[in-house]
């Protein structure tokens, strides 16, 4: 008898709200033999929110639930704890498939392809699992889920946008603000005086957001000028469009 080709699949459950993951999402985590999800060093036990989005959509998934190390204390480069992290997730996924898993699914917050270490363990699964079949289910991002909540479109007509996480320097955010029509900014909870600043210089006629905990029941929008915090939460997300004034001025 055939066994099926040993399958990881990369699954996006959204920001954080169980009612935006996708049905193609949901009937993975139901198959799926065993669901890796992230657990951060913050806090060891601590259910993180991929895992509370699994648990809330799809119940039946508890039994299967394998938390991996997932660590944030490195915001930059590949040091020792980011690459034990990798490491220790890859071995999960290898464990499970020696263990006879046909399927293993990977759950992380908004879309496996955006800012995502499903990459980084796919690559180091691949590696040692042969004939290993890997795929990605999308999911809803942060952005969008910003966008939705504010009422602020992402982009029209002809208009740019630029995705930028703030951990690349702010010289990578004034470009992105001087060049692109709407720019939405990751990972700036932690310099957000500074990137407040930046953005109000550079694009004073600007309508933008601050959304943190999207999708959760402490979701909270606070408008570009009512911002005065001195720090957000890491899962955080600015949006800085154009003043639209015409109804498809742009087009």
């Amino acid at each position: 008898m055939t066994h099926p080709a040993p399958r990881l699949v990369g699954v996006g459950v959204g920001p954080g709200d169980p009612d935006l993951i996708t049905v193609k999402a949901a009937q993975a985590l139901r198959t799926a033999e065993v669901v890796l999800v992230p657990e951060t060093d913050t806090g060891a036990g601590e259910v993180g929110r991929a895992e509370q989005v699994v648990l809330a959509a799809c119940p039946q998934a508890a039994a299967r639930i394998c938390r991996v190390p997932f660590s944030m204390a490195q915001r930059k480069g590949v040091g020792a704890k980011r690459r034990s992290s990798w490491e220790a997730a890859a071995k999960a996924a290898e464990d499970a498939f020696a263990a006879g898993a046909r399927s293993v699914a990977f759950a992380t917050v908004g879309d496996p392809s955006v800012y995502s270490t499903f990459s980084y363990l796919a690559d180091h699964v691949r590696a040692t699992v042969p004939d290993l079949q890997v795929s990605v289910i999308p999911g809803i991002t942060a952005m969008q889920a910003l966008a939705a909540a504010s009422r602020i479109p992402l982009v029209e007509a002809q208009e740019v946008l630029t995705l930028v996480p703030v951990t690349a320097g702010l010289e990578q955010l004034a470009e992105a603000l001087d060049r692109s029509d709407t720019v939405v900014a990751y990972k700036g909870g932690r310099h957000l005086p500074a990137v407040l600043d930046l953005v109000r210089h550079r694009r004073p006629g600007a309508v933008g957001v601050l959304g943190t905990n999207l999708g959760l029941a402490e979701e909270e929008l606070v408008p570009l000028e009512a911002i005065e915090a001195d720090a957000a939460p890491y899962f955080s997300t600015l949006l800085v469009a154009p003043a639209r004034t015409a109804t498809g001025g742009r087009l």
